[in-house]
């Protein structure tokens, strides 16, 4: 019998918590997410974080530690060579990668992929670049609806993705041209991790606004997952935000998608008041999309004291045989340099109110230990080629 019947798995993307051993292999030099934020804002209200025992396990200017924490927490670093979402996420749940998914963020797409893409969806293709999505909007936007164009672009993360207005160019046919891309991206050299339909609404600049239908095309799991298991074993595994995306639907036995991460929130809340019995999967991304990538260390502290309030609505509603974990997939330095991702620890803080006891537990080598721990608690075996070592016993 299961020690808790569900587990709550949120994940604050790329909220890290500072730099790994190996971080300046990756090109990130003192980096640290949430304690530059928090050496950045005049404020930082986080009460629940707080209890829970955030600032015990990591030294924050702005908030104090407490003396005795409610949960139990410690850094888990990445065993992966990378980091970005997928790799992250899928590491949570057991695969370790290797090798890289490769980006464009220096020299855009190749020729011979433009051409081909632009050859099979029947529009001209202009960007072709690393941007923001907000940027390239507001820079090619009137051009792509005036003119019957197509904008592809890229970021730091290993994506394709197109912007198409939901009126002039079609949602349906922005799908239709994202599985083009995504069966054109399947070779070697332009395998990206994820093709994203990127639609929008408005006219004419200063109105253009990225609406909730993306959508993404990633590439699936080289084998199966902790998700695959627990769903063969008759669990639950509910998927809230992007999860069902970067997994590819592989493990998922019902998906949410969220309009912001305070939704996000608000669709956990409202699961935690159903009955079911496995894993809740919950990614938030605004943490990263808004705020990491954009460099800005004032809009991400504010995300996570609105993401703080939620928290504070969900662990009130919490039953006694439920598990909550708090982690992240990356980190995403919103006061260093560029846009890219940053290679951080990241925290892992788990709180339950059947604990006997909280505080430290020591620092784990890989992000798969909690699919391990999940995988041991619902008495599942880990598929065959995954890697992680179960924290259960920790946990009590």
């Amino acid at each position: 019998m299961s020690r808790f019947k569900r587990v709550f798995l949120i994940v604050c993307d790329s909220m890290g918590m500072g730099a790994m051993a190996d971080s300046e292999k990756f090109g990130d030099v003192n980096v640290d997410t949430l304690g530059h934020i928090s050496d950045t804002v005049e404020h930082f209200n986080i009460p629940n974080l707080r209890k829970l025992g955030l600032a015990n396990l990591k030294p924050l200017s702005k908030v104090e530690p407490v003396e005795k924490p409610l949960g139990y927490y410690c850094p888990l670093n990445e065993m992966s060579n990378g980091k970005d979402t997928m790799t992250g996420h899928w590491e949570m749940m057991g695969i370790h990668t290797t090798t890289p998914f490769v980006t464009f963020t220096d020299t855009g797409f190749p020729k011979e992929l433009l051409d081909e893409l632009s050859k099979r969806c029947g529009k001209e293709i202009i960007g072709n670049k690393s941007a923001s999505g907000t940027e390239i909007l507001e820079e090619l936007a009137e051009t792509e609806i005036n003119e019957g164009k197509m904008i592809v672009y890229t970021s730091a993360d290993s994506v394709l993705q197109i912007c198409g207005n939901e009126e002039t160019f079609d949602l349906q046919n922005l799908y239709r041209c994202c599985e083009i891309a995504r069966e054109l991206c399947m070779r070697d050299e332009w395998k990206v991790g994820r093709v994203i339909a990127r639609p929008y609404v408005g006219k004419k600049k200063g109105e253009f606004k990225r609406t909730a239908n993306r959508h993404d095309y990633a590439v699936k799991p080289p084998g199966d997952t902790v998700l695959n298991a627990l769903k063969n074993a008759g669990l639950d595994v509910i998927s809230i935000g992007k999860i069902n995306d970067i997994f590819v639907t592989e493990g998922i036995t019902e998906a949410y998608k969220s309009k912001s991460s305070v939704h996000g929130m608000e669709q956990t809340i409202e699961e935690a008041g159903k009955d079911f019995t496995g894993l809740c999967f919950v990614n938030l991304v605004d943490f990263d999309a808004l705020w990491g990538h954009r460099r800005d260390p004032i809009g991400y502290g504010d995300e996570i004291e609105k993401f703080d309030v939620k928290l504070g609505e969900l662990l009130d509603i919490m039953r006694d045989d439920d598990l909550l974990i708090i982690t992240a997939d990356h980190g995403n330095d919103p006061t260093y340099t560029g846009t890219d991702h940053t290679r951080e620890k990241v925290p892992f803080l788990a709180y339950s109110k059947n604990f006997n006891g909280a505080g430290s537990i020591p620092e784990r080598n890989t992000f798969a230990d909690m699919g391990a721990t999940i995988a041991e608690n619902f008495d599942v075996k880990m598929p065959e080629g995954t890697i992680g070592t179960s924290m259960l016993s920790e946990l009590i």
